[in-house]
């Protein structure tokens, strides 16, 4: 169960907010239950690329042994 503050990965492409699927973000609101997300993306350097709300079908947990790929944004 995903809860706040928890790190997800983007299932799906987002890309009016230059989100990609895979990319690496933190819950800060959990919505009714679990059925959607506030999601924060960041930079490894701190700087919040976008705060999106999404269904809970578009993220997932972050499972053992999955290592961050870095890519540059817009």
């Amino acid at each position: 169960m995903i809860k706040e503050l928890d790190p997800v990965v983007l299932t799906e492409n987002l890309p009016d907010e230059g989100l990609e699927a895979g990319d690496v973000g933190w819950v800060v609101m959990v919505h009714g239950e679990g059925a959607g997300f506030e999601v924060e993306f960041l930079t490894l350097a701190g700087e919040t690329v976008s705060v999106v709300t999404v269904a809970d079908r578009s993220v997932r947990p972050v499972a053992p042994k999955e290592i961050a790929h870095a890519r540059k944004v817009a």
